[in-house]
């Protein structure tokens, strides 16, 4: 080998030991969505696929979930690291597993509202929170929207409500059908729902918690003590990079929607892109969001919030909110500057 091909070989051997050795130095992430790959999951998935993970110095690993009290159940045990849950979920989790050795924390705020809302028909007869009283209600008895709904019941004098259980299939055909009066649900979901069920959108009721006095916190990123404390700097390098590919998915939403259907390829894409615009118009970029600043939490909201969780999911002991809520590990206000300019 000449002395030319030679000084190539091993400028190439060199950058490929290299190349390996910085990739098998990435910190393994492994992190739970909430729910499988929808048009929300945008968010997570658009770091992931740009490589901003990556470039942070973290190996992620996305998986889609089941419900946020599975996702955080599974960070406590260790088997995720990090993952996506409803903040009051966590509270729960908190309050009745006070000697839990390893409690998940929440350290970024994404849906600054709880994307909770009672739903019905028009033909009901419903049209406000108040019409409630005395009706049939349907949810999982899982769903967060039932579970707080104690909460949102007392904002509005709503008496006299019973309910039916159901697997979360069969919510929005029940109500269809007229086997229920109403349902909670998430809004963008149950929405979209029930039209893939035939009923037309100006029929529809759409009642959210945020707009009729329940400013519950929505879903945040939770990551086990254990991380925050031995890797602080892995948790904080994983939420500059969210933070980074969630502007560019709340910018162009129909693009990061084709990220989603790569993870998930029987999606229907254009529900999805109005599914993940919903999302983005009433939890994250929401005008609670605007004025907290985006990843951010109020400390008297948050302390409202774990008062009523305690008492509406009737738990063990009081939600105790400094230890469910974490902020030291988010980027600056620059970095956090990511919400969607107003139309």
């Amino acid at each position: 080998m000449t002395k030319r091909p030679f000084l190539k070989a091993t400028v190439a051997a060199l950058a490929l030991a290299f190349t390996g050795a910085a990739m098998a130095q990435n910190k393994p992430v492994k992190f739970q969505l909430d729910w499988r790959f929808e048009g929300p999951s945008a968010l997570f998935l658009q770091p992931l696929a740009k490589g901003y993970f990556k470039d942070a110095g973290l190996d992620v690993t996305i998986d889609a979930g089941n419900g946020s009290g599975a996702t955080v159940t599974r960070v406590a045990s260790g088997t995720y690291d990090m993952g996506f849950a409803d903040m009051a979920a966590l509270m729960e989790f908190h309050a009745n597993n006070p000697d839990a050795p390893n409690k998940p924390v929440a350290v970024m705020m994404v849906y600054n509202n709880t994307p909770a809302a009672v739903l019905a028909l028009k033909k009901s007869g419903i049209k406000t929170p108040a019409d409630l009283s005395g009706k049939k209600l349907g949810a999982p008895v899982f769903d967060a929207g039932r579970k707080a709904f104690p909460i949102f019941e007392k904002a509005n004098g709503i008496t006299n409500v019973t309910w039916t259980a159901m697997d979360p299939p069969l919510r929005e055909t029940m109500l269809v059908r007229g086997d229920i009066e109403a349902i909670t649900g998430f809004s963008f979901t149950s929405l979209l729902n029930l039209e893939a069920r035939g009923v037309k959108t100006e029929d529809i009721v759409v009642m959210p918690y945020a707009d009729n006095g329940v400013k519950l916190y929505g879903n945040v990123i939770i990551v086990s003590p254990k991380m925050l404390k031995e890797n602080n700097a892995a948790v904080k390098a994983f939420l500059s990079a969210f933070a980074k590919g969630a502007k560019e998915a709340m910018a162009n939403p129909k693009a990061a929607i084709e990220l989603v259907k790569a993870r998930d390829g029987i999606i229907n894409a254009d529900l999805e892109t109005r599914r993940f615009q919903m999302a983005i118009d009433s939890v994250v970029a929401s005008p609670d969001a605007r004025k907290e600043g985006f990843g951010r939490v109020n400390d008297g909201r948050m302390a409202l919030m774990a008062s009523q969780v305690s008492d509406a999911y009737k738990t063990k002991n009081r939600v105790d909110v400094k230890a469910v809520w974490d902020g030291s590990a988010l980027p600056d206000a620059a970095a956090l500057d990511i919400l969607p300019k107003k139309k």
